[in-house]
């Protein structure tokens, strides 16, 4: 099934009117930027002269930045701690238009901020502020009221999972029987550690890496991926599986159906972070907009291809996506 740009804007209008409601681990993204003038008499590395500072919803935050961008609606139920860090991040998401469901954690457990230092255009090191441990009882109680009071709006439920203690095995199976009950497309952006949790998502999202450590197979032909695809299929007995790999594209599995290959669009990959967050948000629209999973899946790679020629968090823009399709 190709993907042309009339077909594309055909698309993009009817996932305009649609609902995604994510849930998952928020973070927020602080970005310094700089220069390398000399190199500190202290230690052999760079003193970065910092000249401005941003910030970015991250994690499960910029899944909703990204639907937003591209038109739709967006929901983020997540958990945050009571801290200067949850106000930025309230601040940046309510600039986005979003609307959020932010659970305020008890006993000191921080909003998780990731720190990036950035000269001549280049990350230098990234500096993590989290607690990771999954969140208690008692902020599970919470958080599954919020989703059942959310979810009748929604019209596909996507689950980040960055590991950081949200997507906990009572969280996933209320998700997972919530979308079921609502016949809703359910999304899952991955972690290994947790794959036997994400039994009966519609679809999973994982890279290459993440498809190797799942299923102990190291992909290094089509006959491999082939194999890798098969085997997540069975062991989440998912509808669907995604596999991304950087600059070699992305492969489709589906039950019932061949392998689909699609390649790579990207001109010049400049910066991947938060590309995954772009693919299952195009996927997540795509979807609510009734549109074929590969249809879907096409339109995500030229979504990702525009996203990793831009420095830092980034989003993608309806208009911007149609340039790269017609390119």
């Amino acid at each position: 099934m190709t993907l042309g740009a009339a077909r594309a804007r055909r698309l993009l209008e009817a996932m305009s009117k649609r609902r995604v409601l994510v849930v998952g681990d928020v973070m927020l993204d602080e970005f310094l930027w700089g220069k390398v003038a000399r190199i500190s008499p202290e230690a052999p590395v760079p003193v970065v002269e910092v000249q401005r500072q941003s910030y970015h919803a991250g994690g499960a935050g910029n899944v909703a930045v990204n639907v937003r961008a591209l038109g739709g609606a967006a929901t983020l139920l997540a958990v945050v701690g009571r801290d200067a860090a949850a106000e930025t991040l309230h601040e940046q998401l309510a600039a986005a238009g979003i609307e959020t469901s932010l659970a305020g954690a008890q006993g000191g457990r921080p909003t998780t901020v990731k720190t990036r230092i950035i000269a001549h255009q280049q990350q230098i090191v990234r500096a993590d502020r989290e607690q990771s441990e999954p969140i208690p009882r008692a902020l599970e109680d919470e958080l599954l009221r919020r989703f059942r009071k959310l979810l009748p709006q929604a019209d596909a439920l996507v689950v980040s999972d960055y590991q950081k203690g949200v997507v906990t095995p009572r969280v996933m199976r209320a998700l997972v029987a919530g979308a079921r009950r609502r016949r809703l497309p359910l999304l899952v952006d991955p972690k290994v550690r947790h794959f036997r949790l994400y039994r009966g998502a519609d679809l999973v999202t994982p890279n290459q890496q993440e498809a190797e450590q799942a299923t102990g197979i190291r992909i290094r032909t089509q006959a491999d991926l082939a194999a890798a695809g098969a085997r997540i299929l069975q062991q989440l007995r998912c509808r669907a599986v995604l596999v991304t790999r950087g600059e070699h594209g992305m492969a489709l599995f589906q039950r019932g159906a061949r392998p689909l290959q699609i390649d790579a669009t990207a001109r010049e990959i400049f910066d991947v972070t938060g590309a995954g967050d772009t693919v299952i948000a195009t996927l997540a629209l795509a979807l609510a907009a009734r549109a074929p999973l590969p249809l879907a899946a096409r339109l995500a790679n030229h979504a990702a291809g525009v996203v990793v020629g831009k420095l830092g968090t980034a989003s993608v823009a309806p208009d911007e996506l149609l340039a790269a399709l017609r390119r």
